[in-house]
């Protein structure tokens, strides 16, 4: 269980902090602290709630194992000792998804899948872990929004760019990022021989409006006609659009909409998010230390998982988990590895912060 001493510490600390005149008098200071003794509160009741039940476990094994004690009273106390560890266990995990929560931003997010090593093997994995977020996403109840794609001829897609909103999207999809290997025979493989392709995955933070503001000189922003496999006005209307900021080179595009304007919003949103990644890793040496300290880097090239047919499981090289129910997962059952990444990322956040 969690260490909440530093935790009753910085209580105690603010509730002193609050009864200052000086504190009175600063609104936004006041308001701040007032809003975290209020977390610390909720937490630390729940504490009290969980040590008030580990008494009574106590007192309800003490009877238990007391020779002396009517049969009938130590039957009751057996009944009563799993109801409680249930009880015990359900408030561990609260005060947990507290804590963890209390640091995680709520934020949208658009992700990018790009086919990597495999041709259009890679392309029609691609396609395959499109649809396996997408019914990740319609199961958690999140919004799900296609921003841009360039699919291939034979149904997979050589990129594919869409947003996710909802509370707890940026929390369990933000470990995706990174080299997704698939192992399996390909349709075309005549001799049955098992091929290896890879895809990559970007998760990117999308920026709120304060948080990048693009000068009008500094975007070239092109239009131009849709290529490609896809729609019938792929090739008829001057709809895509290619925006590049130029003082990164960095490009974004989108050609999915009719109207030239959706394109130019949906293609600005895209830069934004890259504009954004590029900022954060470039900000802090100490915060790119601490993401290593958890699950991964986050990068793009690194190896994260892989899904091998054959045998239809699934690993997790970041925690070392494997399951046998590849079918599931594609199928959007994903909670068993998010659970697991989330569980390993908590108690490496813990250790860094002192809680364990």
């Amino acid at each position: 269980m969690l260490n909440l001493d530093k935790l009753k510490q910085e209580h105690q600390k603010i509730s002193e902090e609050l009864s200052l005149p000086e504190t009175v008098k600063d609104r936004e200071r006041y308001q701040q602290l007032a809003k975290r003794f209020s977390f610390l509160e909720k937490v630390l009741n729940l504490e009290k709630l969980r040590n008030n039940c580990l008494t009574e476990k106590e007192h309800l094994s003490q009877i238990i194992s007391n020779s002396k004690e009517e049969e009938e009273i130590r039957k009751m106390a057996k009944e009563e000792l799993p109801v409680l560890d249930e009880k015990i266990k359900s408030l561990e995990e609260e005060i947990e998804n507290k804590l963890f929560e209390s640091q995680e931003p709520q934020r949208d997010i658009i992700i990018e899948i790009r086919g990597a090593a495999g041709g259009e093997e890679s392309a029609l994995f691609a396609a395959d872990l499109l649809k396996m977020y997408s019914k990740y996403i319609e199961k958690n109840g999140w919004k799900f929004e296609m921003l841009d794609s360039s699919p291939t001829d034979i149904g997979g897609f050589k990129e594919v760019i869409f947003s996710v909103s909802g509370e707890g999207a940026y929390s369990h999809l933000k470990f995706e990022s990174g080299v997704h290997r698939v192992q399996r025979v390909p349709n075309t493989e005549a001799s049955g021989r098992i091929h290896t392709s890879t895809v990559t995955v970007a998760v990117l933070i999308e920026p709120k409006e304060i948080e990048i503001n693009l000068k009008p000189e500094d975007l070239e922003i092109i239009t131009c006609r849709a290529s490609g496999a896809g729609g019938q006005h792929v090739n008829k209307t001057d709809s895509a659009v290619r925006i590049t900021h130029l003082p990164t080179g960095i490009q974004a595009a989108c050609q999915d909409e009719r109207s030239q304007g959706r394109n130019k919003e949906k293609a600005m949103r895209v830069i934004k998010a890259r504009i954004l990644e590029k900022m954060e890793k470039d900000a802090s040496s100490k915060a790119k230390t601490e993401k290593r300290l958890l699950i991964g880097t986050g990068e793009r090239s690194e190896k994260i998982r892989t899904y091998n047919f054959t045998e239809r499981r699934v690993t997790d090289h970041r925690v070392n988990f494997t399951i046998y129910q590849l079918d599931r997962v594609l199928e959007g059952e994903m909670d068993e590895i998010v659970k697991k990444l989330i569980q390993e990322e908590r108690k490496k956040l813990y250790e860094l912060k002192g809680l364990l």
